[in-house]
């Protein structure tokens, strides 16, 4: 089996402590672009850049690489993606090792989520793009913007760009050899409630608090996770002036629904709009709702070639496979929708979006291993 040697896991670290120090929260991701483009051009990768995300969602568009296989064109291709993105920061990232383990060292996120799997693709392709013969399946490297905010770039992307119809992301913070065969259907749900300013000492008969609207709508929803497939949550309240001395005429909250059954995942939707519309009427308010599903779910057979593949690949390389389903969704979500398959892996992350997050100097290794596995494993099953 190919291994990577010390000059490739040399260059793992030196990319990844590069790329942690890029702030790229959602948004924001121009220079982590910028960087990653270079890193495949220098040894002589055309790179294309789309402009589905949009300047305003992103500053940047989803990056798209190719490194034909042994059959050119026309032969079999593999896709490998991994999201530019990460969760807002309020500290700058200094990545160190600290007892075999990448952290940041100052209080924040590290960014493992998801640098270590663009690291990791960076230097599969460079693996390929220096041996003496063409990779046995051609490359297809993905890098998407505004994972962290839906999916919106991997769901903006022209899907009929991509030559492979099977691909692998690492995008699941948990140990390595978990295999995601089942994920999430997701809606978000924004709710404006308007209420009537009055002065809150004075007169607060005559106010009708849109904050106290919410918080009934609140109180009412079923929130946490509601069985092993289903969670929501209320990520978000704003509304007042900023005194007390006011009845608040506006407040707004977020909230979101996933459930890896999507009939499930409609029923908990429809149930925090009942509780935002019996929240309004409670209080006397009005209120606007907006409720988007953001993206499907998916199950995947454990006999697909793209599974069997990913866990022969895993076996290779020491780990014992095990299949999972997830609460979390990622890219795979996005591109499943277009008919590819896609199999997230768990690279050996920790603590993703916490700012405890750290990976193990030997995962993010072996995580390339992993990758490298990967490549011959597909190849062997294409011919």
């Amino acid at each position: 089996m190919r291994r990577a040697g010390p000059a490739q896991r040399e260059r793992l670290a030196e990319t990844f402590a590069a790329l942690c120090r890029i702030a790229s929260p959602f948004g924001h991701e121009r220079e982590c672009a910028d960087a990653v483009a270079a890193r495949l051009r220098a040894p002589g990768l055309a790179v294309e850049e789309d402009g589905a995300a949009g300047p305003a969602e992103a500053g940047a568009g989803n990056l798209l690489a190719r490194l034909p296989g042994r059959g050119g064109d026309d032969g079999p291709w593999l896709l490998l993606c991994a999201h530019l993105d990460t969760v807002d920061t309020a500290v700058p990232v200094d990545p160190v090792v600290v007892d075999g383990a990448w952290e940041n060292a100052n209080d924040g996120i590290l960014g493992a989520d998801n640098k270590a799997a663009i690291a990791v693709i960076l230097e599969t392709a460079r693996a390929w793009v220096h041996a003496p013969e063409p990779p046995p399946v051609g490359l297809e490297l993905l890098f998407t913007v505004a994972e962290e905010n839906g999916l919106r770039g991997a769901l903006a992307l022209d899907r009929g760009r991509l030559r492979a119809r099977t691909g692998y992301v690492f995008d699941h913070a948990t140990p390595i050899g978990e295999v995601i065969v089942a994920s999430p259907t997701m809606y978000r749900l924004r709710a404006e409630f308007h209420g009537r300013a009055a002065h809150a000492g004075i007169r607060p008969e005559a106010g009708r608090s849109a904050i106290l609207a919410a918080a009934r709508a609140v109180a009412a929803m079923p929130l946490g996770r509601l069985d092993p497939g289903t969670t929501t949550n209320v990520g978000n309240i704003e509304g007042g002036v900023g005194s007390t001395n006011v009845v608040p005429e506006r407040c707004t909250l977020l909230a979101e629904a996933r459930a890896v059954d999507p009939g499930r995942a409609e029923a908990v939707v429809a149930d925090l709009l009942h509780a935002v519309q019996d929240g309004a009427v409670a209080t006397e308010c009005d209120v606007d709702v907006d409720c988007e599903k953001l993206f499907a779910g998916y199950r995947i057979r454990p006999s697909d070639p793209a599974v069997q593949a990913a866990e022969a690949a895993l076996r290779a390389c020491g780990h014992e496979p095990l299949r999972v389903t997830t609460g979390g969704a990622s890219d795979a979500n996005a591109l499943h929708s277009s008919g590819l398959t896609m199999v997230n892996l768990a690279n050996g992350t920790e603590h993703n979006h916490e700012p405890t997050e750290r990976v193990t100097v030997s995962a993010l290794e072996g995580m390339l291993d992993v990758s490298l596995a990967l490549v011959d494993e597909v190849a062997a099953r294409a011919c």
